[in-house]
């Protein structure tokens, strides 16, 4: 097949019609070929049926077959791909020019797959060496000396040819040129190496970047979050205080309201009487009633009783103080408000993992997958009465213990109407009923009945200013201390003061009793918020 397409022009494999390689190529009686599409569009359009070619008329319709032969010719000449923009082009070929495959270092030519053959197959071409196509051969010879460039100079890093060796770089360190190119390959690799490492390195760095932008992000929202709190509790004591300030100064003016009224009540009595006296006296004046007269002169000389008003006073109530006040109090308010976040922040830094331990859970209990929920269920599991599992009351400890230092965790109790939390000790009962006390190895505060908050030290009544939703657990080993956080408010709920640990704690949880789904929310222990 080689053989014969070389015997042939790309031209002949195109149709003179579309201009294009064969497809489906048909011969006419003509001996002319062209595609089958090609020619059968061309004769539905123009009557009579004629050669576009030598124009030869044909009165009768042909059959149109395809030439098989042509058809494999032309299939092949279109393997051999058309030489595009940026390609090397084959410089043996004549009319279409196809694309390249390689080019030789001897000929100083490129060669497209037909063309290449010779390079192949005959003994004197085999020896001539081949490369990848290269469009300026020239640029591999030597402009002095019209030679190959076979040759590296390692001392002024640039190719040269056998004949430059004797003249401008004799003396110099010349390798071959395969030599010259691996050496600049494994510095190429090396480069590459430390390249790629930089990039890492810098990729790594985008990620701290990005990372820190996150955790930025994160504290800024925290922040926010705790200005928010701060700011409103601010707002609401500013709002308090005012309304206080308002009441108190109208409480005041009412007070001088109502001794004013009263004195001029007072007042416009005895002006009424004395004008009555005086209309009386008056009256009596202007009798000539002699007897009369002297008669009721005693009763009407004298004044009628009255108040001596010259110390009397409705004096305006001082107000000095009672902005001031109020502005103290307000300082206040902020000041304790900042100590119960800081607080907060302070125990926060002690965060732990922890996680529920199916081994020591009530039958009755169902924990989550990954043991950070628990809520009580209304099937009781078949499940071995191990000496660590609580048969009785509705509870279960973490897998997490702790003999030392200090630890906090927090636990979501939203939508509970009853709940238990606090530690325990190893070595407690979980038998039975228990007591819940520290007496008896527990430090915990309960939720009863939707509202009651307890601390079992043995039975310490709780006042709430609201329901928390998130209670923080709080433990100094070595102080003997356990204490209990309103998370979101961050205010603190209880403390257990004065323990004495000698055992190992581990963090104690119950959802309590379902009651018929009335308690159905489970206890989750959730990830820490840090506010720093």
């Amino acid at each position: 097949m080689s053989a014969a397409s070389c015997l042939l022009t790309e031209g002949q494999f195109l149709c003179s019609i579309c201009l294009d390689v064969f497809t489906d190529p048909v011969t006419i009686p003509c001996g002319h070929n062209f595609c089958k599409a090609c020619i059968s569009e061309h004769w539905d359009r123009n009557v009579p049926s004629q050669c576009p070619n030598c124009k030869k008329v044909f009165n009768i319709k042909l059959e149109l077959l395809v030439n098989t032969f042509i058809s494999e010719m032309a299939a092949h000449s279109s393997e051999q791909q058309v030489v595009k923009p940026g390609e090397v082009p084959c410089d043996a070929c004549t009319g279409t020019r196809l694309k390249a495959l390689k080019s030789c270092l001897v000929c100083l030519e490129s060669y497209c797959e037909t063309h290449l053959e010779p390079h192949l197959t005959r003994a004197g071409l085999k020896k001539h060496q081949l490369i990848d196509p290269e469009e300026n051969l020239e640029s591999r010879m030597c402009v002095k000396h019209d030679k190959l460039l076979e040759l590296f100079c390692k001392t002024d890093q640039v190719c040269v040819c056998i004949h430059c060796t004797y003249s401008e770089h004799k003396a110099h360190d010349v390798v071959p040129l395969k030599e010259g190119y691996e050496g600049k390959k494994a510095e190429l690799g090396k480069t590459e190496a430390e390249i790629q490492q930089m990039i890492q390195k810098r990729r790594l760095k985008i990620q701290e970047m990005n990372r820190s932008v996150e955790l930025s992000k994160e504290g800024a929202d925290r922040e926010i979050a705790d200005g928010v709190q701060v700011f409103t509790a601010l707002k609401e004591s500013v709002e308090r205080s005012q309304a206080e300030l308002i009441d108190t100064i109208k409480e005041k003016q009412r007070e001088t309201e109502e001794q004013a009224e009263g004195f001029i009540k007072e007042l416009e009595q005895e002006v009424s009487e004395l004008k009555k006296r005086s209309s009386e006296v008056e009256q009596l004046s202007r009798s000539e009633d002699q007897l009369h007269l002297l008669q009721s002169f005693t009763s009407l000389s004298a004044a009628p009783p009255t108040k001596n008003w010259t110390e009397v006073r409705v004096r305006p109530p001082s107000y000095e103080g009672t902005v001031r006040r109020a502005v103290t109090q307000l300082e206040e308010t902020l000041r304790k408000q900042m100590k119960k976040l800081l607080e907060l922040k302070r125990v926060q830094q002690y965060e732990v993992g922890v996680t529920l331990d199916p081994d020591t859970a009530q039958p009755w209990l169902i924990l989550s997958d990954y043991g950070k929920q628990v809520k009580h269920g209304d099937v009781r599991k078949n499940l071995p009465d191990k000496p660590e599992r609580f048969d009785t009351c509705a509870c279960v400890l973490a897998k997490q213990s702790f003999s030392s230092g200090r630890f906090y965790y927090e636990v979501q109790v939203e939508g509970k109407t009853e709940w238990d939390l606090g530690v325990a000790r190893e070595s407690i009962n979980r038998k039975g009923q228990i007591s819940g006390t520290p007496k008896d190895g527990y430090w915990m505060i309960v939720l009863r009945n939707g509202n009651e908050y307890k601390a079992f030290d043995p039975n310490v009544g709780l006042s709430l200013k609201s329901q928390p939703e998130r209670v923080g657990v709080f433990v100094d080993y070595e102080e003997g201390l356990v204490s209990f956080y309103d998370v979101d408010a961050a205010a603190l709920i209880y403390s257990f003061t004065g323990c004495c640990f000698k055992e190992k704690l581990y963090p104690y949880f119950s959802p309590s009793l379902n009651k018929g789904g009335k308690n159905s929310a489970p206890l989750i222990i959730s990830p820490v918020n840090h506010t720093e």
